[in-house]
């Protein structure tokens, strides 16, 4: 019976504490907001990235790993930047392919 009485009585005293320190709290939240610790995209915008910004590229760590945003905007943006390399080789190849076709061509045309 003792028991019961201090368990009550202990019951009591937490849900009185609890409600004081909301009620006390008013529209105030119980904890400050938090800043966002997003750290702005560290590649360069005027030029294209290159081996040394990928090196240096340190992406912050969340509670339980790396902000899946974050590194989905770098991916996307790394992927970005290597579809238009790639394009631009792509190009230079072809036009470069053709280039001595093109001088045969003149050489034929000469004789």
């Amino acid at each position: 019976m003792i028991v019961f009485w201090f368990l009550l009585i202990a019951l009591v005293v937490v849900v009185a504490a609890v409600t004081l320190a909301v009620v006390g709290a008013g529209a105030e939240a119980v904890l400050p907001e938090a800043e966002p610790d997003r750290v702005a995209d560290a590649l360069p915008e005027s030029r294209p990235v290159v081996r040394a910004d990928i090196d240096a590229l340190r992406l912050p760590v969340a509670p339980r790993g790396y902000r899946m945003a974050e590194v989905d905007d770098v991916l996307d943006r790394l992927a970005a930047e290597l579809a238009e390399r790639d394009a631009r080789i792509a190009e230079l190849t072809a036009s470069r392919a053709q280039a001595p076709a093109d001088r045969v061509d003149l050489t034929k045309d000469e004789r």
